[in-house]
């Protein structure tokens, strides 16, 4: 029993010596790795691949043969900027013009001076029209100058102003001029990124900014620099592209390179919220002005504020969707304009527009919208709430004016 006990210890000893000795040959492996990673990965390998290593063999390693080193290398990293936004901005650039009004006005002391204002516009046809927001040219005794891209300028009339939107067209005399690749703004989805080009702040032509379309549907009270002269606008894209003042009529563009909207608000109690109108809405505009020179639009003559939730809570409101007709807030800004076939029908202020032939009026159709589908003459049916009744107008559609 005692060689029994004297072998099995024995052994134990024997096992116990070749695990030191493993344990100690890894440790070393270990220590190596250690040092070797240390001071750089390629110094280590040649280190380690040497016979006459000096620490390999103090380490009791003599054949390197079965162990696998990794080796290192060094590549060299090119990084290219993204050419969606600048091939973009190169596309639509040529076309896009900074649009200058002057004026004579008197000032306090008697003086007649010259009064400057600045815009943005693009060229829709290679002929000359270019297209811009009405209140940028709405100063009938202006002298506007177009300056393109390239610096040249050219003197433009005003060839017509839409009366529902805020677009107007002008003319310059040229030809074989670089044009706008007009998109479908229908398609355009919320968080899309978009480039806005414009004259900021009437002194920096061509200025690129960028973002993404950040809501759509808004409807604005929009005003000029002096709070007057206020309109209500819908269906407007939101966006956090900076538009600056300059940037009114310049366009808002995918990143393939086509117009999806106008410039034309910015809201001036926040940074980095800005509008634009879609660019399908100015496509019926557009049309019209190259078949008749004008833009030709049917009209109901009435000034709304498009119902949410939220108006409908605040105000005490019957409907969550429809149009109010309320007043603008300017001197002469009536909810229904004097004989117009909303007029003509007997609507009035306060009254709420609720459906067009059927169609019910909300967020994804506004009032604008609908009355656009039809054409000059013909009779619509309106479901309209008014004094606690609900009631069917019939009425035929104008020319606006």
């Amino acid at each position: 029993m005692s060689k029994n006990f004297e072998i099995d210890d024995i052994i134990t000893t024997e096992k116990t010596k070749k695990k030191g000795r493993a344990t100690i040959v890894m440790l070393s492996l270990g220590i190596i790795c250690l040092f070797f990673g240390m001071i750089g990965g390629v110094g280590g390998v040649l280190l380690l691949s040497s016979d006459n290593s000096s620490l390999a063999k103090k380490m009791g390693i003599n054949d390197l043969s079965g162990i696998s080193i990794p080796t290192t290398r060094t590549e060299k990293l090119v990084l290219e900027e993204s050419s969606a936004i600048t091939d973009t901005v190169i596309k639509v650039s040529p076309a896009v013009v900074s649009i200058q009004a002057k004026t004579q006005v008197q000032n306090i002391f008697g003086q007649i001076v010259e009064q400057q204002g600045a815009g943005t516009g693009f060229i829709i046809t290679n002929d000359g029209l270019v297209i811009t927001n009405k209140h940028v040219v709405t100063d009938a005794s202006a002298v506007y100058t177009v300056v393109m891209s390239d610096g040249k300028t050219y003197d433009a009339k005003v060839q017509s102003q839409d009366p529902i939107q805020d677009l107007a067209v002008m003319k310059i005399d040229a030809k074989n001029l670089p044009v706008v690749d007009l998109g479908d703004s229908d398609e355009v989805k919320v968080g899309q990124w978009v480039v806005a080009v414009g004259n900021a702040l009437g002194r920096f032509e061509n200025s690129v900014t960028a973002g993404v379309i950040s809501a759509r549907n808004r409807t604005i009270q929009a005003t000029d620099a002096s709070g007057s002269n206020g309109e209500v606008i819908d269906d407007m894209f939101q966006t956090d592209a900076a538009i600056n003042p300059g940037n009114s009529g310049g366009p808002l563009v995918n990143l393939k390179g086509q117009v999806i909207g106008i410039n034309t608000a910015v809201a001036s109690n926040a940074q980095s919220i800005g509008f634009a109108i879609p660019i399908n809405a100015a496509k019926s505009a557009i049309e019209s002005i190259k078949k008749t020179g004008k833009i030709v639009r049917p009209y109901l003559g009435v000034r709304y504020v498009a119902i949410t939730k939220d108006i409908a809570t605040q105000n005490q409101l019957k409907y969550d969707h429809g149009a109010l007709v309320v007043r603008g807030s300017g001197i002469g800004d009536f909810a229904v304009v004097s004989g117009s076939p909303a007029d003509k029908a007997g609507i009035v202020e306060n009254d709420i527009v609720l459906e067009v032939n059927g169609e019910k009026i909300d967020q994804n159709n506004s009032l604008v919208k609908l009355i656009q589908q039809y054409k000059i003459g013909d009779e619509i049916t309106l479901k309209v709430y008014a004094k606690g009744v609900e009631k069917e107008v019939k009425l035929k559609l104008e020319e606006g004016s």
